[in-house]
């Protein structure tokens, strides 16, 4: 486990509540463990072999001192380490400062391990049931690799250090930036393809990425919270392309940059029919209407056009917005805290 940055100094009430929440040897198992991943408490049961009542309230008193954030997703509840305030950082320069090699953290990352196998089974019989639908729309369109290169290129300019990824679906931007950023988040309302994004991000090691169910149209972000935001072929599914827009556009910091990818117009009825597409398309002063709205100023518009000894028939679409905000003193935004 990497050091951490000590801890902002503490109200003695906080802190007191913090030490009496992480002083003891569950709770502080279940720290370690949720900074290794976003764990159930089904999960923490299996993984600590005690009940379920036991570690619910365990939770409950870690989640009451801000040592760790629920969320929920349909019927199940989430927990990770807490991120924002005093007592967040607290629970991670405690996780720093224990010993990876001691036996008890040991053999829980062992269990843990066995936890996130059966995690993956699932998430690959899924896609395994997916996988053909999935491959006859890819070939449709500009190659995935193309369309990757495009999107590093358009986000170039100058590093991030946190990215939201609306839609996220199987977590590829997320892993794709992954490696670069501080911090990214993944919303998706699907249950199935939040379970493949965890398992591709424990796959790649990105512990600092993170996924969650969540409503496009209404994201329970704090204003201003991300230097750069995707939204990666899902516009075609929505019925208001311009109120998601909006939404995103109220999380990005000052200077922050939204990157719209999705397809160009087209006739393939079929996707509307057998893929629940609402939109065949969209034309490139539609995206860049909606982000004008929305108070961006659009930065680049790019069409990428299938190749033509391919079986693709739809081209693909870039469109760039920024904040027209600026940063404090004109900082670079990996130095703006």
């Amino acid at each position: 486990m990497s050091p951490v940055p000590s801890s902002a100094q503490l109200p003695f009430a906080e802190l007191n509540s913090a030490l009496k929440a992480a002083g003891e040897e569950t709770r502080l198992r279940i720290v370690a463990l949720l900074a290794e991943a976003e764990l159930t408490v089904s999960d923490l049961t299996d993984i600590l072999r005690q009940s379920q009542p036991r570690i619910s309230r365990h939770l409950r008193l870690l989640a009451e001192a801000g040592l760790v954030e629920r969320f929920r997703e349909g019927s199940w509840a989430f927990f990770r380490l807490g991120e924002r305030g005093g007592s967040a950082s607290f629970a991670r320069e405690l996780v720093a400062r224990l010993d990876p090699h001691d036996a008890t953290i040991a053999r829980d990352r062992e269990r843990l391990a066995s936890v996130r196998a059966a995690r993956a089974a699932t998430a690959q019989k899924y896609f395994a049931r997916h996988a053909a639908e999935w491959d006859r729309i890819r070939k449709l369109h500009v190659t995935d690799d193309a369309v990757e290169e495009a999107i590093r290129l358009a986000l170039s300019e100058r590093p991030f250090r946190s990215l939201l990824d609306l839609g996220t679906g199987t977590g590829r931007m997320l892993e794709l930036f992954g490696p670069s950023i501080e911090r990214g988040l993944g919303l998706d309302m699907s249950l199935d393809m939040l379970s493949l994004a965890r398992t591709r991000l424990d796959r790649a090691g990105l512990r600092h990425c993170s996924v969650r169910q969540g409503d496009i149209y209404d994201l329970a972000l704090p204003k201003d919270s991300f230097d750069v935001v995707i939204i990666h072929q899902v516009l075609h599914f929505l019925d208001d392309g311009a109120r998601a827009i909006a939404e995103a556009a109220r999380a990005l910091r000052p200077a922050g940059r939204l990157l719209v990818v999705d397809f160009a117009p087209h006739d393939l009825e079929f996707l509307r029919d057998e893929h629940a597409h609402r939109r065949l398309g969209f034309a490139p002063e539609a995206v860049s209407g909606w982000l004008a709205a929305a108070g961006l100023d659009v930065m680049a518009v790019e069409t990428l056009q299938p190749d033509r000894n391919s079986e693709g028939k739809i081209a693909v679409s870039l469109w760039l917005g920024r904040d027209p905000r600026m940063l404090l003193a004109d900082t670079p935004e990996r130095e703006v805290a």
